[in-house]
């Protein structure tokens, strides 16, 4: 069976011809969802996965430990390539090599580091500080040690975030791609690129980087289509809050009336969405291997036992 690393490495071997897309999921059960409908890779945002876990915003709270095993959660529901946000590696390149190591026991494809200082924040926030690019690339050639030791196939990422840093700037953004690139990753990517100039910004750095590269269309960025990212040879477009801006807009919306109007609101939202693919506890629990964990009952369980537990109850 091919690996998932060697799956998702083939994948961006032929990305001019077919731009890799990744739906952002920060838990199992939307990237479940991501898979479901068709999406070939799973992205995990570091901004969601603290908001949703830990329940703070994107300024490195949440730990290496949180994320990994996240990472792992996901990885063990899909069957698709899963890309992982690893903040600034959480250290020096020596701290680097650990992470790099646990994601891939935790069986994630490829994982994105970046340069900026500890602690770190979302790079859609004002105040970010880079450490110097010698640094970075230190980091850059520890995870690629790790890499060629434990396996080769291993996507590494680098970013950076001097576009929009202190002292930063478009042409330091470029420059840092470029050496990024030379010192192993496989990817670049610069957050906040295209941040003052909109495409021109990304155009110029596609062309002058030379190097498979990372956008998102979200964010501060330009909302460029798939179309023209394809255009513009970008190997991988990811989706960093796809699955937690539209979950928490629906919550904050169906509890406001639920308190409102209580038992009422409920009933309102079972008959408006009856029909939907995933409505109701059955479809969930399907949905998230009911139905196979049945099929190992009757084939692991004692007859007896299996027989007692669904001719005696009451349920679903």
């Amino acid at each position: 069976m091919t690996s998932m690393t060697a799956k998702f490495r083939k994948m961006l071997d032929n990305y001019r011809e077919k731009m890799i897309v990744a739906a952002g999921a920060h838990n199992p059960l939307f990237a479940r969802i991501a898979e479901a409908v068709g999406f070939e890779a799973i992205y995990i945002s570091g901004g969601c996965t603290s908001m949703e876990r830990i329940g703070w915003c994107d300024v490195n709270l949440i730990t290496a430990t949180e994320m990994i095993q996240n990472a792992k959660y996901i990885v063990d529901v899909v069957s698709v390539p899963v890309i992982a946000d690893a903040d600034n590696g959480y250290g020096n390149a020596i701290n680097v090599m650990r992470t790099v190591r646990d994601y891939i026991k935790a069986g994630v494809a490829a994982i994105h580091i970046e340069d900026q200082v500890m602690p770190k924040r979302c790079g859609m926030l004002k105040g970010k500080m880079v450490i110097p690019m010698e640094e970075m690339i230190g980091k850059i050639k520890a995870a690629k040690k790790v890499i060629e030791d434990e396996d080769p196939n291993f996507v590494l990422i680098a970013r950076t975030d001097a576009r929009n840093a202190v002292g930063g700037g478009l042409n330091e953004a470029i420059k840092r791609m470029k050496a990024y690139a030379e010192a192993g990753a496989d990817v670049v990517f610069a957050d906040g690129l295209g941040i003052e100039k909109g495409k021109e910004e990304i155009e110029r750095a596609v062309k002058e980087v030379g190097a498979p590269m990372l956008y998102h269309p979200s964010g501060l960025h330009p909302r460029l289509s798939l179309e023209e990212c394809q255009e513009l040879g970008i190997a991988i477009v990811v989706f960093p809050g796809s699955s937690l801006e539209p979950a928490v807009i629906a919550v904050w919306d169906y509890l406001q009336d639920l308190k409102k109007r209580g038992t009422q609101a409920q009933i309102d939202f079972e008959n408006k969405y009856k029909n939907h693919p995933l409505f109701g506890l059955k479809k969930l629990f399907d949905f998230t291997g009911y139905d196979k964990i049945q099929e190992y009952e009757k084939k692991f369980l004692p007859s007896e036992e299996v027989r007692l537990r669904y001719e005696k109850t009451i349920g679903l």
